[in-house]
């Protein structure tokens, strides 16, 4: 059986306030080639299907668009809710769904009955488990201690494990959780109320695969518990991790081998550094003019309309840092001392000398700043 898993599409996410609709359409359509190209058997998509508990009318008709060509592959689907998810609205109408081979797992205990699957070696069990916040399902195990995600994931794996061993078969477990041994990038909300609620890869022992979501970068933590990461590009903290999915083989034993598959990026991130002159004229900076920018600015002083000089020749930069490379030693005397026996122009001087890291008046400045004093020293 070959599987494709993948996460986090996210879908109504913006992009430093642009819409990504129309290039994660570009990457989940490209995902369905690959579907049909590989004859992949079993597509399961580990949480965060939507990016908010309220999708958007077009971020609806992007996933059902998106299934329906899944759908006419021959695949079946199985899919999880994960923390930025309604559970309530991505599993609305699931039971019909189902029918079509479009299984929606949403519900907190859903997973203790599998989504069982044949191939020509017998069943594979599919346990979604979608996200599940302790201070939500407790209630439901009076008799157990679930304070954290890895006491919730715990229970949940030990439930499956006593499935699966009367069932037998193979299996897969889709999960939606921070494991230990991957870091998150800055996109990637919490998903306690005191930081990150690390789960243990060792919490999925059993399974022969274990599809991992809500980490936007591919990440293996073993041979058979794997992140697949976003397929779409959401942070500049993530500019250099590719985007795709892992498609998994089962043979008649378990796990026979997992591979890599890339997907397209619809426009590339860059980082650039450098004053903005450079980044504005240098040659080395014009493979970046059609990507998404975030431009570090090394100018000692803040250029004034930097960014608009920039869009002038990147288009698409939408961040912009200051971070001058020579910084002014910072001063030890108190303001008084600074100020003491100084003219009205010449504290006005200091000041802008002191805020902008040692860089003193241009002759403009001080013929503006006399012009302003003497104008006020007149009124008075």
């Amino acid at each position: 059986m070959k599987i494709l898993h993948t996460s986090d599409w996210h879908i109504g996410r913006t992009f430093h306030t642009h819409q990504t609709l129309d290039h994660l359409a570009l990457v989940l359509e490209a995902l369905v080639e690959v579907v049909r190209e590989r004859r992949v058997d079993v597509v399961a998509v580990a949480g965060d299907i939507f990016d908010s508990a309220a999708p958007s009318a077009d971020s609806y008709a992007l996933l059902s668009g998106t299934l329906s060509r899944l759908h006419a592959t021959g695949a079946r689907v199985v899919m999880t809710s994960g923390n930025h998810d309604s559970a309530t609205r991505l599993g609305f109408q699931s039971e019909w769904a189902g029918l079509a081979g479009i299984h929606v797992v949403t519900g907190f205990d859903q997973y203790r009955t599998p989504i069982t699957i044949d191939d020509e070696h017998g069943p594979v069990h599919f346990y979604g488990i979608p996200f599940l916040e302790p201070a939500l399902v407790r209630h439901h195990y009076p008799d157990e201690l679930l304070k954290t995600h890895e006491q919730v994931l715990g229970l949940a794996m030990r439930q499956v494990r006593a499935d699966l061993a009367e069932r037998g078969g193979r299996s897969v477990v889709l999960s939606h959780c921070f494991a230990a041994g991957v870091t998150a990038s800055d996109v990637e909300r919490d998903i306690s109320a005191g930081g990150l609620d690390l789960v243990p890869a060792s919490v999925f022992d059993g399974p022969d695969y274990v599809a991992l979501g809500h980490i936007h970068g591919r990440a293996r933590l073993t041979d058979r518990v794997r992140y697949s990461g976003a397929p779409l590009h959401y942070s500049f903290a993530e500019a250099d991790k590719p985007r795709g999915a892992w498609l998994v083989n089962l043979d008649a034993a378990g796990l026979a081998d997992v591979e890599w598959v890339d997907l397209p990026v619809p426009r590339r991130l860059s980082v650039l550094t450098g004053e903005l002159a450079g980044l504005v004229e240098a040659d080395e900076f014009a493979v970046a003019t059609q990507d998404w920018v975030a431009a570090v600015l090394t100018d000692r002083v803040r250029p004034l309309d930097g960014m608009r000089t920039l869009q002038e020749r990147f288009p698409h930069c939408v961040a912009l840092e200051h971070r001058p490379a020579v910084t002014a030693t910072a001063e030890v005397a108190s303001y008084a001392d600074r100020v003491k026996h100084k003219s009205d122009p010449e504290i006005v001087a200091g000041f802008l000398e002191f805020v902008r890291n040692g860089v003193g008046q241009s002759e403009f400045e001080r013929d503006l700043v006399a012009e302003v004093l003497g104008t006020a020293g007149a009124e008075s």
